[in-house]
């Protein structure tokens, strides 16, 4: 799916399946990809549609904001019937947005643990020797002090993650995008005042084997919402949608023919 949006630039997706339909945003660092295993498992029941985040597209100029972001949502939702929104990570930031935006064009969205900002903001000063790392063209090291120190992953994961990435020439050139993704959500400030207006079905869904922060931000956001329900992924992090697709997939189906289909 293609479609040009109100600056020109073109929103992109993959859609599959038939059904009532899901549009999907990826998390930092990754792309459409990350989440088929999961759209495999519900393309026979719903119309699943995965977004190129906007931010994480090198065709496109960077920096990228947070309306931008929203943008390439709201004009991929234009062309289906009020989708679900699901959001992982800094994508249900953007996924958050957009609700916010034009709550009319969304049926309701699930929501994988969004790393809002409920007090100060997620990096403060810890993103300079981040980006230090990334100006002498140590992309994979940037990415380990991000993880480390905003993320929050014990050391040790940190650096492997980091060593990873800094062998795959396409994920070296995401790091700043990533790194400018944690700036974009910091931008806004806390916005849960905002979020508590919303009067669409929400569904949260968190790892019980998160960092803490992410549960602590998830437990505010549940606070603030006016109708959400949460679902504990058992034994699953931060990427439950490659370790536990099953999961995932059961909650969303679950949320869209049960908790969608009372209102």
């Amino acid at each position: 799916m293609r479609v040009i949006t109100e600056d020109g630039t073109e929103a992109v997706a993959v859609d599959e399946g038939s059904g009532p339909p899901i549009l999907v945003i990826h998390g930092g660092m990754g792309d459409r990809t990350v989440w088929q295993p999961v759209t495999d498992l519900l393309r026979d029941r719903f119309r699943t549609v995965r977004l190129e985040r906007r931010r994480y597209r090198m065709d496109l100029p960077g920096p990228v904001t947070m309306p931008q972001e929203v943008e390439h949502v709201a004009a991929i939702a234009a062309e289906l019937d009020r989708p679900v929104l699901v959001g992982h990570s800094s994508g249900a930031v953007v996924a958050l947005e957009a609700l916010v935006a034009n709550p009319g064009a969304y049926a309701g969205a699930v929501l994988y643990e969004p790393p809002v900002v409920i007090g100060p903001p997620l990096s403060a000063d810890k993103l300079a020797a981040a980006r230090a790392a990334l100006a002498r063209d140590k992309p994979g090291k940037a990415l380990a002090i991000f993880v480390r120190d905003v993320v929050r992953m014990p050391a040790p994961l940190a650096w492997l993650a980091g060593a990873l990435v800094g062998r795959h020439p396409q994920y070296r050139r995401r790091v700043g995008r990533q790194l400018d993704d944690n700036d974009a959500i910091d931008e806004l400030g806390v916005r849960l005042p905002v979020y508590a207006r919303l009067e669409l079905p929400i569904l949260l869904l968190g790892g019980d084997r998160s960092p803490r922060h992410l549960t602590e931000r998830l437990d505010a956001l549940e606070r603030a919402l006016p109708h959400t329900r949460r679902v504990p992924l058992h034994g699953q992090g931060h990427n439950a949608e490659r370790r536990a697709p099953q999961q995932v997939a059961t909650a969303i189906a679950t949320f869209v023919n049960e908790d969608l289909a009372r209102r």
